[in-house]
């Protein structure tokens, strides 16, 4: 009850109290305009009575008017459409927060990681590459071993060019 004034307060659409004493049931079979002077009233369409509100539901119950031709701030407004206009207004909020929150949190782990896993794959390509000559320099040695052993070792070129 309290949430659906503040909704219909911030829309610009509770209307003025001017006659706050004013029973409703005595402005049954007036226009909608009158009854809803009062925000404690609630105007049905089908029997055009103005009625207390029922303040013990958030919701009139169906057997005293039907939300569809339940009037209460304004007239032009029934309880479906708010209703309906307050849920989606409350889905798209509580969606967007959800995406914002997603979008602050994960996202800046998301740079916090990556620069570690950047200093990670850097460390990692430092140590392959350390392995790889490691390894080549093994392999060359292993080769010159066996082409020394058959005879297939290049010795210095006697034809080099003599230095002083």
């Amino acid at each position: 009850m309290a949430l659906l004034r503040v909704v219909l307060a911030v829309f610009g659409l509770l209307a003025v109290v001017s006659a706050a004493d004013t029973e409703c049931s005595q402005m049954t079979n007036t226009t909608c305009e009158t009854c809803l002077k009062n925000v404690k009233c609630l105007w049905c369409n089908t029997n055009r009575r103005c009625l207390d509100y029922p303040v013990r539901n958030i919701l009139p119950p169906s057997s005293l008017c039907k939300l569809k031709d339940a009037r209460w701030g304004i007239c032009w407004v029934n309880f479906e459409a708010v209703i309906i206009t307050v849920s989606v207004i409350g889905g798209v909020l509580i969606l967007s927060l959800v995406i914002c929150c997603y979008c602050c949190c994960c996202r800046r782990k998301k740079n916090r990681n990556s620069s570690l896993e950047t200093e990670k794959s850097m460390r990692e390509n430092e140590e392959r590459r350390v392995r790889q000559e490691e390894r080549r320099v093994q392999m060359k040695s292993r080769h010159d071993e066996i082409r020394k052993k058959y005879g297939l070792f290049k010795e210095d070129n006697p034809y080099s060019k003599f230095e002083n």
